[in-house]
């Protein structure tokens, strides 16, 4: 029986568990700290310390693919969060043989002054930067060595069903209520956003292929747009009148940042915003004959209202076809 272990049921872990179904494969556990959340049809769901590198290799004991999608529960705790879990994914990877298959952002880049290709180098200088960069630095030593096979997908900032703490989506259900919107940053320098669909495809079918193991992928993503046409699009998809953005000023972050710790954190990323933030994802579309999700979907998927059971939340259209999963 084939099995896979997705761990983070936020939005990409869900959509990654919805994906893995839709393909067929016999059993998919998806994995959280407490185990609960509205059913998935096909998909089983466990309690697990992610931390614990015993209980993990326990439950991927026999998947053929295990599925890093978890985010730390705030930006301050990262540098204390995400060492044991590293620790854990390696472990379990190394003991049961199960393809690591991560999902991971663009912060390992740091400021950059052109589009983002996977040949861009990894020369992030803030703290979370560095540390998811030196993440994937451990891991793909670790299968250059042979002792796992690992590969890592990287996606801007998220869009599509379930999304609620993005830039976006934080704006979102105010925009809706046809109240003015602040952004951080500009509101006009183009900005790549990812659904998490998209996300979910390209991880589902990375795992698949062994030939895209040891390397870093860009999920595929629609042209960018700003942080102002965003908004408009969102208002349009919920049928409402564009509503106003502006901007808060860079100081807040500054002086915010002294009490509050977000908005301290939020210093080190500050220039995704500020400046062009352009992920380029053809070598995805290209190589893995995969196609974003239309953007008018992904807006339409962040205003759709979502029952309690989850059963509402859209599939991405099949715009391109992901291999099936390896047996």
């Amino acid at each position: 029986m084939d099995k896979h272990v997705v761990v983070g049921a936020g939005p990409v872990g869900s959509a990654v568990a919805r994906e893995l179904v839709a393909q067929g494969v016999e059993e998919v556990v998806l994995v959280s700290r407490s185990g609960r959340g509205a059913p998935i049809e096909g998909v089983v769901r466990v309690a697990l310390d992610v931390a614990d590198a015993d209980a993990l290799t326990r439950v991927g004991e026999g998947a053929s693919a295990l599925y890093n999608c978890v985010n730390p529960p705030s930006y301050d705790v990262w540098s204390t969060w995400w060492p044991p879990v590293e620790v854990a994914f390696l472990a379990a990877a190394e003991a049961t043989g199960a393809v690591l298959a991560t999902a991971s952002c663009l912060y390992p880049y740091g400021e950059v002054d052109a589009p983002m290709t996977e040949q861009t180098p990894d020369a992030a200088t803030g703290a979370k930067g560095r540390l998811r960069a030196e993440m994937w630095a451990r891991a793909r030593a670790a299968h250059e060595a042979g002792r796992l096979r690992a590969v890592e997908v990287r996606g801007s900032d998220y869009v599509g069903p379930g999304v609620t703490s993005s830039h976006l989506a934080v704006v979102a259900p105010r925009a809706m209520a046809e109240r003015p919107v602040r952004v951080f940053g500009s509101a006009d320098v183009p900005h790549t956003f990812t659904d998490v669909r998209d996300m979910a495809r390209t991880l589902v079918a990375v795992a698949a292929r062994p030939s895209t193991h040891g390397r870093v992928w860009h999920a595929p993503s629609t042209a960018p747009r700003t942080q102002r046409e965003a908004v408009a699009d969102l208002c349009a998809a919920a049928g409402v009148p564009a509503v106003r953005v502006r901007t808060w000023p860079r100081a807040m972050l500054s002086v915010g940042g002294l009490v509050v710790p977000f908005l301290r954190e939020m210093r080190e990323t500050a220039h995704q915003f500020e400046r062009p933030w352009v992920m380029d994802s053809a070598a995805a579309q290209r190589e893995l004959g995969l196609a974003p999700t239309p953007w008018e979907d992904s807006c339409a998927a962040m205003v759709a209202p979502v029952d309690a059971d989850g059963a509402d939340i859209p599939s991405a259209p099949r715009t391109g076809t992901a291999p099936a999963p390896a047996r």
